[in-house]
């Protein structure tokens, strides 16, 4: 592991299942179900070997207190959980006056130039069009622009049928926050911020509303996703289906990918659960750092805006590796 953002190298301690807050209480069995979902897929040997194990198992409990030993990573950094979701916009395979906002394609000029045009000038300018890189249109600007932040959602079309589109690459300009903007304007305080606040004020303010969304240089571009049912979660960084209230994204730098992490999520509504690392995300930096996934729609989306809460969180690691991990003295 290298050094964190802070200077400092990252510290590892050991810990027992019985210092783990409520987890007697959780569903090992769900939790070990979406281990599954990508365990095959993970190339170390002793990975592999557990997720062969897992297979059969009956007591998914004792199947994690067996095989793995908890590690609290830390890097100085303040623990911090937020949550995402899948976002379902109305859309059409055809342009109309109502669906006239395109969801692009990623051109190969953008994978070649890093970085490539700017939000403005993809929006604004005629890179785009004649092209027949639009994968469908929506109804609502707005929504398109949540949908690049989320990086994958589905669209659905007039006759009822659903089309998922996943992250296919992105324009190479950093990420700048509208809702920070906002801050930095006056318009709100930083507690006030959330995504259905900005959405209604960009819909409230179309002309302003536009300008503030070009705040941001970075564009997102995407593929359609047809392989995976509409029943299933959205693909994650693992490209498999993530599960709602059971994937979280990391900070691969720290913990594994397909590792099960336990949650301790404080604030206003708790949450203890033993979930899996599927998932990254652009802004997801540091060892005590993670999003929860909520699912697909809107409720998802309002109930993972609003969370911003401190805890901790334990990474459930194989014995050996887990021994391996601290210093010789701790041994």
């Amino acid at each position: 592991m290298s050094a964190t953002a802070t200077g400092a190298e990252p510290s590892y301690d050991i810990l027992t299942f019985q210092d783990l807050d409520g987890w007697e209480n959780d569903d090992h069995s769900a939790a070990l179900a979406t281990f599954l979902n990508t365990c095959a897929d993970l190339k170390e040997p002793d990975w592999r070997s557990l997720c062969a194990v897992a297979q059969n198992q009956k007591d998914a409990k004792s199947f994690f207190e067996l095989f793995f030993r908890p590690i609290q990573i830390s890097d100085g950094n303040a623990p911090l959980f937020t949550g995402y979701f899948e976002p379902e916009l109305n859309g059409s395979l055809r342009y109309s006056s109502r669906y006239r906002y395109p969801v692009y394609s990623m051109p190969p000029e953008a994978k070649l130039s890093n970085p490539w045009l700017t939000r403005r000038e993809i929006l604004d300018g005629d890179a785009m069009q004649n092209r027949r890189l639009e994968i469908a249109w929506v109804d609502d600007p707005v929504e398109l622009f949540f949908l690049q932040i989320q990086g994958s959602g589905r669209i659905k079309l007039p006759g009822g049928q659903t089309i998922r589109v996943g992250y296919a690459g992105a324009n190479g300009h950093p990420y700048r926050s509208i809702g920070v903007e906002l801050v930095r304007r006056g318009i709100y305080d930083a507690h006030q911020v959330s995504a259905e606040v900005i959405k209604n004020w960009v819909r409230r303010n179309p002309e302003e509303g536009e300008e503030l969304l070009f705040h941001n240089p970075s564009y997102v571009f995407f593929r359609k996703v047809s392989h995976v049912p509409a029943e299933k979660g959205p693909l994650g960084a693992m490209n498999r289906s993530i599960t709602t209230m059971r994937t979280i994204a990391v900070d691969p730098a720290f913990t594994p990918l397909g590792a099960p992490v336990w949650i301790e999520k404080d604030g206003e509504n708790p949450l203890r659960r033993l979930m899996i690392a599927q998932d990254t995300g652009s802004a997801i930096k540091g060892a005590q750092r993670a999003d929860v996934f909520f699912g697909t729609g809107d409720a998802a989306g309002e109930a993972a805006g609003k969370l911003k809460d401190p805890g901790r969180m334990v990474v459930l690691m194989p014995i050996q590796r887990a021994y391996a991990m601290l210093p010789e003295g701790d041994l």
